[in-house]
């Protein structure tokens, strides 16, 4: 920078530091000015949040987003074209899962059927939401942002210029007397030419919005495409939900059978077999527990009232008590209930 530019940039700092802190008055630009100057100000951070919170709309997973940024940064630096993967939509996400535990429970499972119907549907959302991105992005974002990076710096670029001539036409202002006038009135040339380039750049903004309503108009009708898309797949998918149901209902249902149990019996130590299981299949009769008291039923006994124990032929009972000449109190399988005595065959007694 030349001796002259340097004394200029300290004639501008000298003037700014004055208004600043000394409260000396500048030139007052106009209120229509002033009022233009606010709207551009307003649009611009107005561009620059929507863009941020349609991004997030679009793409609401934080992690993913950044993820994908850095991906496409780096394909950028490298000269290379961006990377194939596409921020994940969260319906594909929902979708795969349902598709695989689907396939997991096979075509026999009316609910493994609906799930790889759903999981399908799910992904179609994901591949309209995707459409829905690019529409948006391209309609939308893009034109927005060029509008801020191109249109909006070109305005703060002039606003800075008329600014700084400003402040050097004040400098000059305040001094007059001592600065020669034609430099006085260059100065002012200079500053009038610099407002006025900078009003007309921002009156053409604001009296061209038409853009930016079109800007909007794109992304309600890409919303508008996306919602169809997406009603005409959850309609179809609704049919089908409705013929898996039919399916399901009318389905015969099997009756469970219950597997017979493992018996552990308490038998003699010369006796133990199988580490003391027995199965209930097994047939004959089961060993009677010849240490303690006990019994082997003659015949079945269903209960008939609370606190009676029921037993088939040829259980083996323990028994606990003598309830009286016709009632024995016993235990079989962990269970406990009175009986009657002439419905078994005592192997041990009681003692007396």
């Amino acid at each position: 920078m030349s001796v002259a530019g340097l004394k200029k940039q300290f004639h501008k700092a000298t003037q700014k530091v004055s208004e600043k802190v000394g409260g000396a008055e500048g030139t007052k630009l106009d209120d229509d000015f002033k009022e233009m100057e606010k709207k551009v100000d307003i649009t611009s951070r107005a561009m620059l949040d929507i863009m941020t919170k349609t991004t997030e709309y679009l793409q609401p997973n934080p992690a993913s987003r950044a993820k994908l940024s850095v991906s496409n940064t780096m394909c950028k630096i490298r000269g290379q074209e961006r990377a194939g993967m596409g921020y994940p939509q969260a319906e594909s996400v929902l979708g795969d899962a349902m598709q695989r535990f689907g396939r997991e429970l096979g075509e026999e499972s009316c609910f493994g059927l609906a799930l790889i119907d759903v999981g399908e549907s799910m992904r179609e959302l994901g591949e309209v939401k995707d459409s829905l991105d690019m529409e948006v992005k391209q309609n939308f974002i893009d034109p927005m942002q060029n509008l801020h990076d191109k249109d909006l710096r070109e305005i703060q670029h002039h606003l800075k210029k008329m600014e700084g001539r400003r402040l050097d036409f004040d400098y000059k202002k305040k001094r007059m007397g001592k600065v020669v006038d034609e430099e006085l009135r260059q100065a002012l040339e200079k500053f009038d030419e610099s407002k006025e380039i900078a009003e007309q750049s921002m009156f053409n903004l604001l009296e061209s919005d038409i853009e930016q309503v079109s800007q909007l108009a794109a992304l309600v009708q890409a919303q508008l495409v996306y919602h169809r898309q997406a009603a005409e797949i959850l309609q179809q998918l609704s049919r089908k939900m409705e013929g898996r149901i039919q399916e399901a209902s009318s389905k015969p249902r099997k009756e469970y059978t219950p597997k017979p149990r493992m018996l552990l019996e308490l038998l003699p130590p010369s006796e133990i077999h199988n580490g003391g299981l027995l199965s209930a299949k097994s047939p004959g009769k089961s060993p009677a527990p010849l240490d303690q008291p006990c019994c082997r039923a003659l015949y079945d006994f269903e209960p008939e009232n609370e606190g009676e124990l029921g037993f088939k032929e040829g259980d083996i009972i323990t028994l606990t008590n003598q309830i009286d000449e016709n009632w024995y109190e016993g235990m079989r399988h962990g269970q406990s209930g009175f009986f009657p005595i002439n419905y078994v065959d005592i192997l041990v007694p009681l003692p007396h």
